[in-house]
């Protein structure tokens, strides 16, 4: 890694890690969420934007506002743990911000993958969920396997259909090494879209058209225009849309609350905003020698590393290696943030008589 620090993108400025989490928290609790809950909520945006997750990231912030002041998100939730076996239980989040619902259930299914080797925990009614990769990661960092999904509204086309049908629901998984191999974790976090949402609305903000069959209009018509562009195409056609419903059914039907059925029928709740999610945690000395597994992890990706590139090809790289190495440097460096999203930021601090850290000049 240089020691010269990487000047931010044109149109960004940079802002230190941990003053961007206080500031991110500072402005949650403002909006009503408990100082502990918008704390949890800034560590999930601030890991995102770390690893370059932008469409996850601080940008997500006066969404989340938005969400508390319109009372989609409830700023004081009752958060309850329902539980009738050891290795499974159900987080009912009364509405409350995703990140608090699925930090509480992934230390929830570490804790009984401790004492029995395998646990899922679902959480039920929640409100977008963030980067899916951060819990996950949350669950590798205490040496356990982590592997989630989640289902919200649909929005994204299904394979034959005319129109939105299924949710861009993304899986998760993260694996832990040892720390002599020198790797960080594998981190696999993909949606079942070509595309993310986010990544439609930046298009559409920088004027760049977006890739072929990534994304379609009103209708269902595949368009590269991202002022035509409403809607995400699902990943590998039929594969994608596929595993989109099996998400909604292993998330939300396996929890009690539907989503899809009531979206699509003549409910007038059916359209209310709301997710659900499944998190699993896998102890590997239920399987052996943990400490073995997890060398044999950094072995495998190492070798993985190893082999001969392609031609063109930058390096040969693992799911979640160069996240995590940019997480690295832009905790040294800063955070870089749009100029358009530190506005909203700042427009919000004003209001609520915060204010903002320094930014370093581009």
């Amino acid at each position: 890694m240089s020691d010269t620090p990487t000047p931010p993108a044109p149109g960004k400025v940079l802002v230190p890690a941990e003053d961007l989490r206080t500031f991110a928290a500072a402005l949650l609790e403002k909006g009503g969420l408990s100082a502990e809950h918008a704390r949890t909520t800034a560590d999930a945006f601030v890991w995102a934007a770390l690893r370059g997750i932008d469409s996850h990231g601080i940008g997500r912030v006066p969404a989340y506002l938005d969400l508390l002041a319109k009372g989609v998100a409830n700023p004081r939730p009752e958060l309850r743990v329902e539980s009738a076996t050891p290795a499974a239980a159900v987080v009912d989040a009364d509405r409350a911000p995703g990140p608090v619902a699925l930090t509480l259930a992934a230390q929830e299914a570490v804790n009984r993958a401790r004492a029995g080797g395998i646990a899922a925990v679902g959480v039920r009614r929640t409100v977008h969920t963030g980067a899916v990769g951060h819990y996950v990661a949350k669950i590798a960092e205490q040496g356990l396997v982590g592997i989630a999904f989640v289902a919200g509204m649909p929005n994204m086309g299904y394979t034959g259909v005319r129109g939105a049908a299924v949710a861009t629901s993304p899986l998760a998984v993260a694996v832990p090494t040892d720390a002599a191999s020198a790797h960080a974790p594998l981190l696999l976090d993909m949606a079942t879209a070509t595309v993310a949402l986010g990544r439609i609305r930046e298009a559409r903000a920088n004027g760049t058209p977006l890739p072929e069959g990534a994304a379609a209009t009103e209708d269902g018509t595949p368009t590269t225009d991202p002022e035509k562009a409403v809607m995400p195409l699902p990943l590998g056609g039929a594969k994608g849309s596929g595993m989109s419903l099996a998400f909604e059914l292993l998330t939300s039907v396996l929890v009690g609350a539907p989503i899809f059925a009531g979206f699509h029928s003549d409910d007038p709740d059916g359209r209310k905003h709301r997710q659900n999610a499944l998190l699993i945690a896998i102890d590997p000395a239920a399987f052996g020698d943990a400490d073995a597994f997890a060398a044999a992890v950094g072995t495998t990706l190492g070798t993985l590393t190893s082999l001969p590139p392609a031609d063109g090809a930058e390096g040969v790289f693992y799911p979640g290696e160069r996240s995590a190495s940019a997480a690295v440097r832009r905790a040294e460096e800063g955070v870089p943030v749009a100029r358009k999203v530190w506005r909203e930021l700042t427009l919000s601090a004003e209001r609520f008589g915060i204010t903002p850290p320094v930014t370093a000049a581009t």
